[in-house]
């Protein structure tokens, strides 16, 4: 598919910072201002900060950024990175005393790739937003993906590599929605024809399927722990939407990540989903129209979703 080509929405910035050695990173998305957005959440090992405003019952229309970052729940401090260099731009939510940036995190297990002790801290969030540009990110190996690992089902040691993915499609009515993922999944990435692209490997190096050798493994100690695998989206549009929309959005989302990874939404794993809307003259639901066009898209957040968490097997050697 040649999703992966299409440019994400205008606006929407991505920036990265890696540490390449101790295998750790952030990933940031900043959207334009007045961005609605949404959350969903599947995984039962989620480390988050600042989500709970993308719910249907707070005042908050959305975020002013989404940080995607490894270091497990020490990571979750380089959102004060990113909301300094929000507020040193002018981004944030109006107030009396000024801008008030809120920076919804979500993080990964990366601790046992790399160097444990090395984490995304607030300079390295802050270096995230210096580096933020548009256009298609980078992809593999980098960012909140520099330590992803998926398919491990045999052990970290047995799993394959994987890392930032990105896809994007245009929809009929011209908006654009593009994906951002980090997959650290315990299951295994799998194409859409059922190959298993990351998965855990045989003594001969040759590839295995999670959901035939599971069955097979029992008692401690348990080569996946819990809290220690995540599959993290961010899905960006500039199509309109309110956050009700973005929430269906987000939650339609997630069926890209069952296409995607196999198994998922397990208690060992975080997964979140986040949906960004930065388009204007949100029509008021519902109607027949609104809610045809929500399906449309929600469909097509699958979609790109799915090929995304493939892309970050892909682009990740």
């Amino acid at each position: 598919m040649s999703a992966a080509l299409v440019a994400p929405p205008a606006g929407f910035l991505f920036g990265h910072w890696t540490d390449p050695e101790a295998r750790t990173g952030c990933t940031v998305v900043i959207p334009p201002a007045g961005t609605t957005g949404g959350v969903d959440v599947r995984g039962g090992g989620t480390g988050t900060r600042e989500i709970e405003l993308l719910g249907p019952l707070a005042n908050a229309e959305g975020p002013t950024a989404v940080l995607l970052t490894g270091g497990s729940a020490f990571g979750l401090a380089a959102a004060d990175g990113v909301s300094r260099w929000l507020e040193e731009h002018g981004f944030g939510r109006p107030t009396p005393t000024g801008h008030v940036p809120l920076v919804s995190t979500a993080v990964i297990y990366d601790l046992a790739e790399g160097d444990a002790a090395t984490r995304p801290g607030p300079e390295q969030g802050y270096a995230a937003c210096d580096a933020a540009g548009e256009g298609v990110p980078e992809r593999g190996p980098i960012g909140a993906g520099a330590g992803a690992m998926v398919g491990k089902a045999l052990g970290h040691e047995r799993a394959t590599r994987a890392g930032v993915g990105y896809a994007a499609a245009r929809v009929p009515d011209g908006a654009t929605v593009a994906a951002v993922a980090v997959c650290n999944a315990a299951g295994d990435v799998v194409g859409a024809d059922g190959e298993v692209l990351g998965g855990p490997r045989r003594d001969d190096g040759s590839m295995a399927r999670s959901a035939e050798l599971m069955p097979g493994i029992s008692g401690p100690p348990y080569a996946v722990q819990p809290g220690q695998s995540t599959t993290l989206v961010c899905v960006c549009t500039d199509a309109p939407l309110d956050k009700r929309g973005c929430g269906i959005v987000a939650r339609m989302a997630t069926a890209g990540v069952a296409r995607a990874v196999d198994p998922v939404f397990s208690p060992v794993d975080g997964d979140v989903v986040f949906c960004l809307a930065a388009g204007e003259d949100v029509p008021a639901p519902p109607s027949p129209e609104a809610s045809w066009a929500l399906m449309v898209l929600g469909t097509m957040a699958a979609t790109v979703t799915a090929e995304a968490i493939r892309d970050s097997v892909a682009h990740s050697p």
